[in-house]
C-alpha cells in the first residue's frame, strides 16, 4: 500500500516491449537504497514488482494489463517518473489510501496558474466519474490529491509550489497522459449496497 506522497522523480533508462509485456528499467537512487528482490515500487501511480535492482536504479516487468490501464507503455528514455516506495508499517499516512492499482488514464486539459499555485484540470473518464466528489481523494500520476472542482467529464486539482516542483505534475502539458486511481473506499462502498439485501416495505398482512 502507498499513501500517494512522491518520494523521488525517477528517471526512465530503458522500456523494452515484448508481444504482450514490457521491461522496464528506472534510474531512483532514493527508492532503491533499501530495496530487495521482489520489493513493490510505486511508478507514476502503478504499484511495481523490484525484479533486479543496483546502487541506482532498478527494473520491473510490466504486464499486458498494466499496459492497457495506464500509460507506462508511452514512456521513453530520459522521462521522468514519480517513484514512492511501499508504506512502512510505523510510517506517517500523509496522504490516502493508495493501492498503486490504476483504474483509468486521463488528459490534461488545461493549466491555470495562479500567484504560487496552480489550477490543472484532467479529463475523467465516464466509468470512473460516480467515484470521484468534490474535496474528496483521487490519485494522479501516484500524487495523492484533493479535488478542488468537479464537472460533467473533468476535475481540477489546485498543486502547491512543493508539487510543482517535485513531481511530474509540474512539467506535464496540456494534453500529456496521467495515470488515475479513485479512492477504493468509494468502490467498496458502491459494492457493499450492491449486495445489500432489499427489505420489503408493504404492510403486514392482516388475518381476520
Amino acid at each position: 500500500m502507498f499513501t500517494g506522497i512522491v518520494e523521488e522523480l525517477g528517471e526512465v533508462l530503458a522500456l523494452e516491449p515484448g508481444p504482450d509485456s514490457a521491461r522496464l528499467r528506472v534510474r531512483g537512487p532514493l527508492v532503491v537504497s533499501d530495496a530487495a528482490h521482489g520489493a513493490s515500487i510505486s511508478v507514476n501511480g502503478v504499484c511495481l514488482t523490484v525484479t533486479d535492482h543496483d546502487a541506482k536504479s532498478f527494473a520491473v516487468d510490466v504486464m499486458a494489463e498494466t499496459l492497457r490501464r495506464s500509460s507506462l507503455g508511452v514512456l521513453a528514455a530520459g522521462d521522468r517518473v514519480n517513484l514512492e516506495r511501499a508504506m512502512a508499517a510505523d510510517g506517517r499516512f500523509g496522504g490516502h489510501v493508495v493501492q498503486g492499482h490504476v483504474d483509468g488514464v486521463g488528459r490534461i486539459e488545461r493549466r491555470q496558474p495562479g500567484d504560487r499555485w496552480e489550477v490543472v484540470e484532467v479529463s475523467l473518464p465516464a466509468d470512473l466519474a460516480r467515484y470521484v466528489v468534490e474535496k474528496g481523494s483521487i490519485t494522479v500520476d501516484g500524487v495523492s490529491l484533493t479535488v478542488s472542482a468537479l464537472h460533467a467529464t473533468s476535475f481540477e486539482v489546485s498543486l502547491i509550489p512543493t508539487t510543482l516542483g517535485l513531481t511530474t505534475l509540474g512539467h506535464k502539458g496540456v494534453g500529456d497522459l496521467v495515470n488515475l486511481e479513485v479512492d477504493v473506499l468509494a468502490k467498496y462502498v458502491e459494492r457493499l449496497l450492491a449486495d445489500r439485501p432489499t427489505t420489503s416495505t408493504s404492510a403486514p398482512e392482516v388475518r381476520p
